[in-house]
């Protein structure tokens, strides 16, 4: 590709860079002397789990590594045990070292159904940032005022509201910062959401003597309600670790105008193709049904295969669209001692088949009329089930179990 066309690939997807004549630069410097880029992407594993959210950006160190470019994922597990205040309304709680640990296992494990691992350098934070004494922390401090911290947002608005700010908060910009400078960065990409701290590297590495990387920020994916950032406490995610047909069918559940936008964002597909499909919804020539299944083909051929796709598409059609039941239903056994005079009570029929998490939601989905036996819809939350051998419980469009009698 020329310069340009680099540029351009990259650009896709992308809402704000600093700047965009930097990144021109830096790639014309990395032709020249044939030397890669060091691109950096910072992940604190607070949780275990990685989401199609996280993907976006990944999917951004994916198009680097394709350039020929050093992808260095920095695991933040010192940074992770005190926690990004970003959209914080108050201090987060500390995680432990082992918590922290245990959870870049997994995140290591997922990131390369997306990054080609062979071509990733993995670093933890604390290779560095562990090894500071007090007088290098002190140092560190003194390249930041008090007034530039209480620009976040977050830190300002706490501060407005009377809400407390914890002093280990502060250092979390500084520590993320001085990242960039510990591997001298060339560029670091993040959510939108990370603006500040993204500024904080390149303010630290002038001090340093460095050349400022380039800061490339990614939207923010909205999750299965079209509304919320995509998490998984909020419940409206999809994760790569997710069954082809759950994938499938979580991502046919997408408001349609998110469509073009996931294409976008979490696809390969080429942007002419995908103009050509937004055109089609509008002018009534590609209808978003049809639309939202190419997506889940797409999504799911990443994550596991062009067959698995195939199959998903499939059990969706054939469950969803012409009223059929999936073929490999997750049994849940009934013995005599679950049972109460022959029956048993329905919330704990929904719990022992692992269709809900708690009595609560077991009670709400009921309510919410989303809980059927053998096709009748369950009204009373204090209903009594006599087990059958065979019969078929349903949670919602998407959770079924089939009760064995044992």
């Amino acid at each position: 590709m020329t310069i340009e066309e680099q540029v351009e690939f990259l650009m896709r997807g992308v809402e704000q860079i600093i700047s965009k004549e930097e990144l021109v630069e830096k790639l014309k410097k990395a032709e020249k002397t044939g030397k890669p880029l060091k691109v950096k992407l910072g992940m604190d594993p607070t949780a275990p789990d990685i989401h199609l959210g996280h993907t976006v950006v990944l999917n951004k160190l994916r198009q680097f590594q394709d350039l020929g470019h050093e992808v260095i994922l920095i695991i933040g597990d010192f940074t992770a045990m005190i926690g990004d205040p970003t959209g914080k309304n108050e201090t987060r709680p500390q995680l432990t070292r082992e918590e922290v640990i245990e959870n870049a296992k997994t995140y290591q494990e997922q990131v390369f159904k997306i990054l080609d691992k062979e071509k990733t350098t993995i670093r933890y934070n604390s290779e560095w940032l562990a090894k500071m004494n007090f007088a290098d922390v002190i140092n560190l401090c003194s390249k930041y005022t008090v007034a530039r911290m209480l620009e976040r947002d977050d830190f300002s608005k706490r501060m407005k509201e009377e809400r407390p700010i914890s002093i280990h908060e502060f250092f979390y910009p500084l520590m993320q910062g001085y990242d960039s400078v510990a591997i001298e960065a060339d560029i670091e990409l993040g959510g939108t959401d990370q603006l500040f701290n993204l500024l904080v590297g390149r303010s630290l590495q002038k001090d340093w003597g460095q050349e400022s990387q380039v800061i490339m920020m990614t939207p923010i994916l909205e999750g299965l309600d079209g509304v919320e950032k995509m998490s998984k406490s909020k419940g409206n995610y999809i994760g790569v670790n997710f069954t082809p047909e759950d994938m499938f069918g979580k991502i046919m559940s997408i408001p349609d105008e998110l469509i073009i936008r996931y294409f976008t964002l979490l696809t390969d597909i080429p942007m002419e193709e995908i103009e050509k499909m937004e055109k089609g919804m509008k002018d009534g020539s590609v209808h978003p049904m049809e639309a939202k299944k190419a997506l889940g083909r797409a999504i799911v051929t990443r994550f596991h295969d062009e067959k698995a796709a195939e199959r998903a598409q499939a059990e969706f059609e054939k469950v969803f669209s012409k009223g059929g039941l999936p073929e490999d239903m997750p049994k849940v056994e009934i013995t005599d001692v679950d049972l109460e005079e022959g029956k048993i009570w329905i919330i704990t029929l929904l719990t022992k088949a692992n269709l809900v998490k708690s009595n609560s939601e077991g009670r709400r989905m009921i309510q919410q009329g989303a809980v059927s036996v053998d096709g009748e819809k369950i009204t009373d939350i204090k209903a009594q089930i006599e087990p059958v051998d065979g019969m078929v419980i349903r949670v919602g469009k998407r959770r079924f179990a089939q009760v064995k009698v044992k």
